[in-house]
């Protein structure tokens, strides 16, 4: 998430009661989670694994629960609780709007849509022009859609991400992270009923142009699909993966977080993804691997029960 306009290292360190080590005099334009920070972010970590990351990251701005060295033009704000201390910072910045009403008044709609009964349109939310939304989506708040797009019955854009910190040394494990991201789904694109685009987290979760999905696809928090992708019905992919452009997806493909589809793969149905697909490449099986040598694997394991029995009947010979 971008601030509406800098804050002072100062001013985040009173806020949040951090002491600042390191440059005290800039200022941070965002705050965001690891996978997601650049130049100008705010991050935070609480765990030692993952300290170095940080620091180390092109975030400039670390909210932390120990003193240690950083690069120069760095700054850390060392607090007790850096998940604590973030999730003061989110709700400052993007605090709850109840909503009354089916459709905000802040909502912005292009010419010549066609919004149907139905449809729940949250604060803050810009629609483009050409567009057709059918019964009962729901679109939340700070999501972004643009001209020409379709989104069929019973979809839900801009659910919360599927994403905790989790501790295991505390009465409830799992504490929710407040989202902070969107949704912006671009020019051309087509949604098919029932399906879930969680946003982002800290980021946005994007869908690009010309991309098409069918029914009950899921796509997680801060994911970014490429251009002129398609997605056949009950795909899930999980949070903050990358899809490059004309990436195909057929029925009942998982994908794992955090990793990235080259261009122009194709990953056959009932795949699972698990590390990052070089592009313009046929993949099969899970996990998946090129569909050509699956395809021949399949065949030698289908040939196991014949082998065997012309090995075992050479043995009784």
């Amino acid at each position: 998430m971008q601030f509406p306009s800098p804050v002072s290292i100062q001013w985040m360190a009173s806020f949040i009661e951090a002491k600042v080590i390191g440059d005290d005099s800039s200022h941070a334009t965002g705050i965001n989670e690891i996978h997601k920070v650049s130049k100008g972010d705010l991050v935070f970590v609480d765990h030692p694994k993952y300290y170095d990351k940080c620091i180390n990251s092109d975030a400039s701005f670390i909210i932390i629960n120990k003193e240690m060295d950083i690069p120069e033009g760095k700054a850390l704000l060392v607090v007790e609780n850096p998940f604590e201390a973030y999730c003061k910072i989110v709700h400052h910045f993007r605090p709850f709007e109840p909503s009354t009403k089916l459709i905000s008044d802040t909502a912005v709609m292009g010419s010549d849509c066609f919004i149907y009964p139905g449809v729940f349109i949250g604060h803050h939310v810009t629609i483009g022009k050409n567009t057709i939304i059918y019964p009962n989506v729901t679109i939340m708040d700070h999501c972004i859609i643009g001209d020409n797009v379709i989104i069929q019955s019973g979809s839900v854009i801009g659910s919360n991400g599927f994403y905790y910190n989790t501790k295991k040394n505390r009465d409830v494990w799992y504490k929710k992270m407040p989202d902070c991201g969107r949704v912006i789904i671009e020019d051309d694109v087509e949604i098919g009923a029932g399906c879930t685009i969680d946003r982002g987290v800290s980021h946005d979760t994007i869908l690009g142009r010309g991309t098409k999905l069918d029914n009950m696809v899921h796509i997680g928090h801060d994911t970014v699909v490429g251009k002129n992708c398609l997605m056949a019905a009950q795909v899930a992919i999980a949070g903050a993966a990358t899809l490059e452009d004309g990436v195909t997806l057929w029925g009942q493909v998982g994908v794992s977080k955090t990793l990235t589809i080259g261009e122009n793969a194709v990953v056959f149905a009932q795949s699972g993804v698990g590390g990052d697909l070089e592009g313009g490449k046929n993949y099969f099986g899970s996990p998946v691997q090129d569909a050509k040598l699956k395809q021949r694997e399949l065949v030698w394991v289908k040939r196991i029960p014949e082998l065997w029995d012309k090995v075992m009947g050479k043995k009784g010979e």
